[in-house]
């Protein structure tokens, strides 16, 4: 039987303290008002600050198994209900719409965090217009890619078979297919009956802005997310065996985001489609425990993530990028302990949205880091805990000059000169 305690906390009391690592529970307020806030405050809350009953706290961390993300107080007196990690499957047992209520709030606040960090970082708005179907298939193209160019074609010409771009889209997709590159129909519109799926390398999964309504679980292999943004390819990740991907077109019913593209290694899925994921619900609770996971882990990397757009100087953003993908990995930093990171250091350089003219420069400063070394593909660090350290260091400098900064505003003025 589920079993869950209550907890209360007096009015000025602190719940939750970012940074922290007391993330073994997550709490629903049952009564009074809790204010939440960020060291760093890259974009406001999309529901706001201020909780109330009904809401949740400390959840994100909770489920990722990661350090707090806000700071949480009391504004009154609170009765908040504690819930265990651990109790998590048995919540979407007993009380399945409380865990859904978690999956959906999850599935908005990611797209909400993806439309900032997009805007933030690549400077633009995500893109929702079908036509950006056949930007991707002309992108491709350039590359000689061309099963992805025609996935590509194909999808914004079933779309918009009328489109814009329609006409050249069909001359395109003949003109591919005359040169002997295959494209079997099972590669451009998959069985939706069959939930195991196979994948050669290099293959398109789905595109950004294509309809969807199915997540995907990596068995085997790995999957690259990526963007096309001002005719050039922005990596997001690189997702491995065990990883989801797909969730928000499944749960929200929206355009991708994204687009999903197997790596240099057959890959196989487990497609999961919107009835196979309501029986899953009240049959696996493991594998929905498993999806809430995923949700919290990725929103607690787009917090970082954001809250790095804000690091002025590009050398610290790529030691803070690093430091958190270990983070996102749950490696444990240590002295002379090696990790390999699979993207090069100009990957890292648009991961930062490092400016182009500063590019170059930046990247040849971090090479020059006696624990940096790297290949076209791959960053190696020949020392984990010095990375922390050094990122940790970088953090407290930029602490100390936003002190600074600040007492330098606060002291008084007589015609626009500090008084001493």
């Amino acid at each position: 039987m589920l079993q869950l305690s209550f907890v209360n906390f007096k009015r000025g009391s602190y719940i939750l303290i970012e940074g922290k690592s007391d993330t073994d529970r997550f709490y629903i307020i049952q009564s009074g008002q809790v204010q939440i806030a960020k060291q760093k405050e890259v974009v406001a809350e999309e529901e706001g600050n201020l909780l109330g009953p009904g809401d949740f706290l400390g959840v994100v961390a909770c489920m990722a198994h990661h350090s707090q993300i806000e700071t949480a107080v009391a504004v009154t007196d609170v009765v908040l209900i504690a819930v265990h990690y651990a109790q998590f499957p048995e919540l979407i047992e007993k009380n399945t719409p409380i865990a859904m209520k978690i999956i959906y709030s999850f599935s908005r606040k990611m797209r909400y965090l993806d439309e900032a960090l997009t805007r933030i970082t690549l400077k633009r708005n995500i893109e929702t217009d079908i036509s950006h179907l056949f930007t991707i298939g002309e992108y491709y193209l350039r590359m000689s890619k061309f099963e992805l160019a025609l996935y590509a074609y194909y999808h914004y010409l079933k779309e918009k078979p009328d489109g814009q771009y329609a006409e050249t889209a069909r001359k395109r997709f003949m003109a591919i297919k005359s040169t002997g590159v295959k494209a079997p129909i099972e590669m451009l519109e998959p069985d939706t009956k069959q939930m195991v799926r196979v994948y050669n390398r290099e293959s398109m999964v789905f595109c950004e802005c294509q309809s969807g309504a199915e997540l995907y679980i990596i068995q085997k292999g790995r999957v690259k997310i990526s963007k096309i943004v001002d005719n050039s390819e922005v990596l997001l990740a690189v997702l491995r065996e065990g990883d989801m991907f797909g969730e928000m077109a499944l749960l929200e019913n929206k355009p991708r985001s994204a687009t999903a593209i197997t790596a240099a290694e057959e890959c196989q899925l487990l497609a999961v489609n919107r009835q196979n994921f309501n029986q899953m619900v009240t049959t696996q609770p493991q594998l929905i425990a498993r999806l809430t996971t995923t949700l919290a882990d990725r929103i607690w990397a787009m917090y970082k993530q954001l809250a790095n757009t804000l690091i002025p100087v590009p050398i610290e953003k790529m030691y803070d990028m690093l430091s958190i993908q270990l983070e996102k990995l749950r490696i444990q930093p240590g002295a002379g302990k090696q990790h390999t990171f699979l993207f090069g250091p100009p990957e890292l350089a648009k991961m930062c949205s490092i400016p182009k003219e500063q590019v170059a420069q930046a990247i040849a400063e971090f090479l020059m880091t006696p624990i940096v070394r790297s290949t076209d593909d791959s960053i190696i660090i020949t020392d984990t805990l010095e990375l922390s350290k050094q990122t940790a260091y970088f953090k407290k400098m930029q602490e100390i000059e936003q002190a600074r900064k600040q007492a330098r505003a606060n002291e008084p003025t007589y015609r626009g000169k500090p008084i001493r």
